[in-house]
């Protein structure tokens, strides 16, 4: 025993004087430095990952190996091994495990060499090689960090050189470990119409796993992203908050471990469930991108950092305009023709939006879109409703002065289509089992590239023959049921990933070849929400719940994530209780519509959207490109605030809303966030109804923005679902 501390020691003291000769790599951002090392056997560790240290001689120091004596006397450095494969001597869970051909299902992967790329003055791209010493098995992790935003997004590719096709069970994009008193986890999920309830948990020693196994319309109960709150629970202003998100469209998973010793590995990646893949020799297998930030003050700060990096970096043309539009679906549902229609784009011209969006029901001669039962993949326009087809419609639209947008969902069957009756074999269904229905349809098995082909060809047909069609709503109402792929056929455990992958092939066809149409991502609401859709897409639909005082939850939450000009919101008649001021200013905080006739309101009311839309107009740069701050959250009381502010500074608006006011509650004044102090600004009430003037206190009047942010405005009211939209100009 005696012996064995005596090597203990020596094995300690030469990490310690192999330390210079240890590779070091630093994957690092203008406030944030990860710090990779080998260790003396060719291992990486992760050594660091916190604050911008400043100190280069400090960061060689760093390590985080611990040479730990086995029963047997020998002495293995362990430590926070990057890409842990299953099998070695780690104990807890793996990013990594595969089957060689010979039945092992051990490997210990060695750092073999990395190379760092300028992608830009901005973006660099560490790019680290490993492999197994004893297999031809090769795992590459590629880090790419955005220093001005404080964003590193990191993704692996794993291949092989064995002589037959291997397994692999277990994929991970990126593992993580965090040294912390504690962790307090914010986790989101939902359903339809209830999108991204927000729940806290502190984490404790055993595993917490977030996943999804729906495989299309995958983020209905559980969403992509998480955020965790390192020694406190997450606080919007201040404290260190690690948040993360994947980009994947289909199953997902994060386990969050927390180990003996209290620290915690956050694992990232595609859901290995049923999804085992067998890797064919030299193919390469590569995961989706795991974006994540750390922040120091507060989860604000980390929402905006990710708002930045996807706007200049992620979102489909996240630098550009966005269309205004109105939708007839909560007014007509399937129930119209082209007369209805017309005096609809004139109701979107006079109500000063861009576009007019026609919504489901427009298709299907065998079978007619009358109700959600039948037509879907028979995508040609009725003929009793549409006898001039949708290019009857663009031109009316032309006509009426507004652009012309479509509904589709290009993904998904009816049983009772011609499709169907073609081409049963193109929908996921089990052979030799009684069909189950979600929402009377099936998926098309997207594996398959003839499916594949054909969904891009109905986008592809509509998108030629009508040029100046402006926007699509891509909509995928069923997750994956009946799972089988008749394509794959003894490759099942393929289908979840392949599936994913060729939707990705089918978007990308057409964002490639018709890069000006902006596409909204839908999934029977948000179930659909991930930074490599919107690659492809301009925005998505936040829920089919446009109830104003629910939306309020669903728009804070999506925002910690999202940036504003990704999220839509439409002004709606869920809620008549709510007066279509209140209903409209909560929409205009997003990307902004309706879905409402102009019929429906009085002549006051149709006067005051037509201000709202001009309003917005006015104002859209800095509500869809400004920062964005939540000030008071609905989920602290009866209140809730947010702003947007420009990137000069020059202009702000300021959103507020009384929820549910209390008998006598006490109103505290809102302080306001990234102003300029040495700034002078105006406060203007907007978003009036007609005839009604300001009762702000601080209306028309200047205040510095060091005022503003430490005093605030006093723009809370004891009136329920109450709102005021303020701007702010400096003079």
């Amino acid at each position: 025993m005696k012996n064995v501390s005596i090597l203990f020691l020596l094995i300690i003291a030469s990490f310690m004087n192999v330390s210079a000769q240890q590779t070091v790599i630093k994957v690092s951002t203008n406030e944030t430095d990860l710090v990779l090392k080998t260790s003396p056997l060719g291992r990486i560790y992760q050594a660091y990952f916190g604050e911008k240290l400043l100190n280069e001689s400090e960061i060689q120091a760093l390590s985080h190996f611990i040479a730990r004596p086995s029963s047997d006397g020998s002495v293995t450095p362990r430590g926070w091994e990057v890409y842990p494969a299953s099998g070695n001597e780690d104990y807890f869970e793996p990013a990594f495990a595969i089957q060689h051909n010979d039945g092992n299902m051990t490997s210990y992967l060695y750092y073999k060499s990395h190379e760092v790329k300028n992608i830009d003055s901005n973006v660099k791209e560490t790019i680290i090689r490993l492999a197994d010493d004893k297999y031809p098995v090769e795992v590459t992790l590629h880090y790419m960090s955005f220093a001005k935003e404080n964003i590193i997004k990191t993704w692996t590719e794993i291949k092989h050189n064995e002589k037959k096709p291997v397994n692999i069970s277990k994929y991970a994009s990126a593992m993580l470990y965090f040294e912390s008193p504690a962790y307090y986890l914010n986790e989101y999920s939902g359903d339809w119409s209830k999108e991204a309830q927000l729940s806290t948990q502190e984490l404790k020693f055993g595993k917490k796993m977030i996943d999804t196994k729906l495989g299309s319309r995958a983020a209905m109960h559980a969403y992509p992203f998480f955020q965790i709150g390192l020694g406190e629970e997450v606080k919007e202003d201040k404290g260190k908050v690690f948040v993360g998100t994947i980009g994947w469209t289909g199953n997902f998973r994060f386990t969050f471990e927390v180990d003996n010793v209290n620290n915690l590995r956050v694992i990232s990646g595609i859901n290995p469930y049923a999804s085992t893949y067998e890797l064919k020799p030299n193919e390469i297998f590569t995961t989706p991108e795991f974006i994540f930030t750390l922040s120091y003050n507060g989860v604000g700060k980390a929402s905006r950092d990710l708002h930045a990096w996807a706007r200049n970096y992620q979102l489909k043309d996240g630098k550009g305009d966005r269309l205004t539009l109105l939708n007839n679906w909560e007014a007509t549902g399937p129930n119209f023709n082209e007369e209805i229609l017309g005096e609809w784009m004139h109701e979107a011209k006079k109500l000063g939006v861009d576009m007019f969006l026609l919504d489901d029901g427009w298709f299907g001669n065998k079978y007619p879109r009358f109700d959600d039962k039948r037509a879907l993949g028979d995508w040609e326009p009725t003929r009793e409703k549409l006898p001039n087809g949708v290019q009857g419609l663009v031109k009316k639209a032309k006509e009426a002065g507004v652009k012309f947008g479509l509904w589709v969902e290009p993904e998904m069957v009816n049983p009772k289509s011609e499709l169907f009756e073609k081409h049963p074999d193109w929908a996921i269904k089990l052979p030799n089992r009684e069909t189950y229905y979600y929402r009377s349809q099936l998926v098309l098995d997207l594996s398959n590239p003839q499916v594949q082909d054909y969904s891009f060809g109905v986008v592809d047909k509509i998108l030629s023959e009508n040029p100046d069609l402006a926007y699509l709503k891509w909509d995928c109402n069923s997750p994956i049921t009946n799972i089988y792929s008749p394509y794959l056929k003894e490759k099942q455990n393929h289908l979840y990933i392949d599936h994913v992958r060729g939707f990705y092939n089918v978007i990308k066809r057409v964002t490639d070849k018709y890069p000006h149409v902006e596409i909204m991502m839908c999934s029977g609401g948000g179930a659909r929400c991930d930074y490599e859709g919107l690659k492809y897409f301009s925005e998505f639909w936040c829920s089919d719940n446009t109830d104003p005082v629910d939306r309020l939850y669903i728009q804070w939450n999506f925002s910690q994530f999202f940036p504003i000009k990704a999220m839509a919101a439409h002004v709606t008649s869920w809620n008549k209780a709510a007066s279509i001021k209140f209903r409209t200013d909560v929409a205009m905080m997003c990307k902004f519509g309706f879905d409402i006739s102009l019929k429906e309101m009085n002549a006051d009311e149709q006067k005051f959207c037509t201000e709202a839309v001009a309003n917005y107009n006015r104002l859209k740069r800095v509500i869809l490109d400004g920062n964005f701050f939540r000030l008071v959250s609905p989920y602290d009381g009866n209140h809730t605030s947010v702003m947007h502010v420009g990137e000069s500074k020059d202009k702000a608006v300021l959103f507020t809303y009384d929820i549910n006011p209390l008998y006598k509650e006490k109103y505290y004044p809102i302080k306001l966030q990234g102003l300029d102090p040495m700034k002078k600004y105006r406060i203007r009430e907007i978003n009036l109804m007609p005839g009604a003037t300001s009762r702000l206190a601080e209306n028309d009047k200047v205040y510095s923005g060091d005022y503003l942010m430490k005093i605030g405005i006093d723009a809370f009211t004891a009136t329920r679902l109450n709102s005021r939209v303020i701007e702010l100009t400096a003079e």
